[in-house]
């Protein structure tokens, strides 16, 4: 006969489920609640006219750049050349603005239906919850 013992041995680790845990929630299918969902068409509306404003402001301060390069005859083109050319520089930065302005006010339009319905449902389910 042998002398075999047949044991069952388990160990737990709260830290080693934990981190288990976390690495499987990364291959999850992530699915958005409706709080997340809310934030994110929030963060859009506020982000809408960033870029486009930003690439119309930077151009149109490089053309004025060049123009005041121009008129400091740093480059080739003279004061009357620098003038012309700064025209437009300066255009294009005054249009930054506007067109953040119109770009935002068309997504805030466009999103407001949306983020109000999800607003009221998130609003009406917590108030649900605490009449409970």
């Amino acid at each position: 006969m042998t002398n075999e013992i047949n044991a069952f041995r388990y160990s737990y680790s709260a830290e080693s489920h934990k981190e288990i845990q976390t690495i499987r929630q990364k291959y999850l299918p992530r699915e958005e609640s409706d709080l997340e969902k809310l934030r994110r068409l929030d963060r859009q509306v506020q982000s809408a006219g960033v870029m486009p404003a930003l690439i119309v402001g930077v151009l149109g301060a490089l053309v004025f750049g060049v123009a005041l390069c121009m008129g400091l005859d740093v480059l080739a083109g003279g004061r009357i050349g620098a003038i012309l050319l700064s025209i437009p520089g300066v255009a294009a930065m005054l249009a930054a603005y506007p067109i953040f302005a119109k770009i935002s006010a068309r997504m805030r339009k466009m999103l407001t239906p949306e983020i109000l319905r999800l607003a009221d449902e998130i609003d009406a389910g917590k108030t649900a919850n605490f009449e409970k």
